[in-house]
């Protein structure tokens, strides 16, 4: 009896959607211009959905091994990110 549900394998590459994001933000650092039309034209999503697909990348081993430094480097910029927003908002008076 063959089983209904077969199980994949994991993977151990990654798709071209994300090897397209992953050449988006190692350019990205020599472009000027807006970011967010870039990545409507790139890839036709929003930003808020991009940004999604780049922080489930980024906390891939997959994408580690493919290129460390920049994922290392994008881990660091939303960890960066993350802190600034969690801290209080204070007025000078």
């Amino acid at each position: 009896m063959t089983d209904p549900h077969p199980v994949e394998p994991p993977r151990t590459e990654l798709d071209d959607t994300e090897l397209r994001v992953l050449a988006f933000e190692r350019a990205w650092a020599d472009r000027v211009g807006n970011r967010e039309a870039a990545i409507r034209s790139e890839f036709g999503v929003s930003s808020a959905r991009y940004y999604q697909m780049l922080y489930a990348l980024i906390d891939s081993p997959i994408a580690v091994r493919h290129d460390p430094l920049l994922v290392r480097r994008l881990q660091r910029l939303r960890e960066s990110r993350r802190r600034a927003r969690a801290r209080p908002f204070t007025t000078d008076s």
